[in-house]
């Protein structure tokens, strides 16, 4: 469903705190509505936690990240990017899942409409024993009639409600974890069930295609904050890079409402000391957002209660071998320290240097809380071995390339009770608004998340601050909770849900 006819923002100026998905959405939206955008980021770089890094010759992603095929607002922004052909889709979703000895089972899906396409690759299953795969069945029926939104869902743990309805413990950690551990990035029985039931909702009891899985062919860094930059440029935003906010002060001036100050303004010519802005987008993690939340903004109550929002690790094992040891673009493991293992030879460019000699695998752990202080030579010890286990080829192979990336912060811990905790873009200040993947877009924190907060700040924008009088922006979607995707030069809605799962870091 198409928005309003476009009308241009009668106050021009947004500055846009926070170069991730969340920012460069909002910035993109904005720009393309008439307002005249400046985006801040701290880095040297836009993406935020989905960026790039070079080592020794090869380009690194901080952590994997995949989607699925119900991702209608983050496939949006891709197509804005122009990166739709570099992020491809499977034809239908299908995952090998290995374990120690050379055992390996496989989850692909049929033709047949949801939720049945999923049943007959339950049905083979070999991680379960017959009489966990005939139980499957009865939490499957009894999600599609869990309502997510309900406070009283987000109050359970997912364990404690599969354990309810005859999910073993095998049966959660062989089956139930190989998906909302990855999404969720935390223990699976220690999830809330509120985001849980919308990952297995959307993502597996939704329509046939939903789970199908998009990986990125490109470093998140090319694919995100590189074609961000070069759109956002040609819609004539201006990018900051290394632009670390310090404050937001409402202006007392009639030509602004507000003054964004730097921290480091005297350290680059192109980083002024000060920003005007009759807008701000604060599309930064929930810590800093706090920090930066000018007084009067929001009850200091409800920005003190982001801190209980936490945070969840997530670590990145890579390993490079002297020779390939599988031809496995992806796979899952159970009974394994390893939770998922990625072929990045050619996206890394390693196949430049040595084609058809070497393999670069990584390993994405989610909820890495016992990994994520371990040094790398213990990381080494314990890993290398495990995927042997895990690939025969890799027993006479050699190493010689091991290395690790943590991200300590990577999302907020998505247990029971958050839901409450994470705010709607609106503040009690016109013209501050808040996006990320934490704020409160109904879904888990994920690269979906974090770009629909973009286009729901955007939306409130509209809505408010920088309406035209009697322009009917404010019949969008409501904020919070938008159903939201682009559509031309606007914000529009969108049929249907979506979800993402995201393997590495949190966006």
């Amino acid at each position: 469903m198409s928005a309003a006819p476009e009308a241009r923002c009668t106050a021009r100026r947004v500055a846009v705190i926070g170069g991730g998905l969340a920012g460069i959405t909002a910035a993109i939206a904005l720009a393309e509505a008439g307002a005249a955008v400046t985006l801040l980021e701290a880095r040297p770089r836009l993406g935020g936690a989905t960026c790039s890094f070079a080592r020794d010759g090869l380009i690194v992603d901080t952590g994997q990240h995949i989607y699925l095929g119900c991702c209608t607002a983050y496939r949006g922004l891709l197509d804005k990017l122009g990166m739709t052909a570099h992020a491809p889709l499977q034809a239908r979703f299908d995952v090998t899942v290995l374990a120690p000895g050379s055992r390996s089972g496989r989850l692909r899906r049929t033709a047949l409409p949801g939720p049945l396409h999923m049943l007959p690759a339950l049905a083979r299953y070999r991680f379960l024993s017959l009489a966990e795969r005939a139980s499957v069945a009865r939490p499957a029926l009894a999600m599609r009639f869990t309502n997510p939104a309900a406070p009283r869902v987000d109050e359970q743990r997912f364990g404690d409600w599969l354990a309810a309805r005859g999910q073993s413990d095998r049966a959660r950690r062989a089956l139930w974890d190989l998906f909302t551990v990855s999404a969720l990035n935390i223990a699976g029985d220690d999830a809330s069930l509120s985001l849980a039931a919308t990952v297995v909702k959307t993502g597996l009891l939704g329509k046939n295609n939903a789970a199908d899985i998009g990986v990125p062919a490109l470093p998140l860094g090319e694919l995100h904050g590189d074609a961000g930059a070069t759109l956002l440029t040609k819609l004539g935003a201006q990018v900051l890079l290394n632009a670390k906010v310090a404050a937001i002060e409402p202006a007392d001036s009639p030509d602004s409402r507000f003054l964004v100050r730097l921290a480091r303004g005297g350290d680059d010519a192109a980083v002024p000391a000060e920003i005007p802005a009759d807008a701000v987008v604060l599309a930064v993690p929930h810590e800093a957002a706090a920090r930066l939340m000018p007084p009067g903004a929001l009850p200091d109550a409800t920005v003190a209660g982001w801190a209980g929002l936490g945070a969840s690790p997530i670590v990145n094992v890579h390993v490079i071998y002297d020779r390939p040891v599988t031809e496995l673009p992806f796979a899952a493991a159970v009974d394994s320290p390893v939770q998922w293992v990625f072929d990045r030879t050619r996206i890394s460019g390693l196949d430049r240097n040595s084609p058809g000699k070497a393999q670069y695998l990584a390993i994405s752990l989610s909820a890495a809380d016992e990994y994520v202080e371990v040094p790398a030579a213990e990381l080494r010890e314990r890993f290398v071995p495990a995927l042997a286990q895990l690939f025969p080829a890799a027993r006479g192979a050699q190493v010689t390339e091991f290395f690790v990336t943590r991200e300590r912060r990577a999302t907020f811990r998505q247990a029971p009770g958050t839901a409450r905790l994470r705010p709607g873009p609106g503040t009690e200040l016109p013209g501050l608004v808040l996006a990320g993947a934490w704020t409160d877009t109904g879904w888990p924190d994920t690269m979906e998340s974090a770009v629909r907060s973009g286009l729901a700040a955007a939306i409130e924008l509209r809505r408010t601050a920088l309406s035209a009088p009697g322009h009917p922006d404010s019949a969008l979607s409501a904020p919070g909770h938008p159903r939201a995707g682009y559509s031309g030069s606007v914000v529009s809605g969108s049929e249907g849900n979506s979800s993402t799962s995201t393997i590495g870091v949190r966006q």
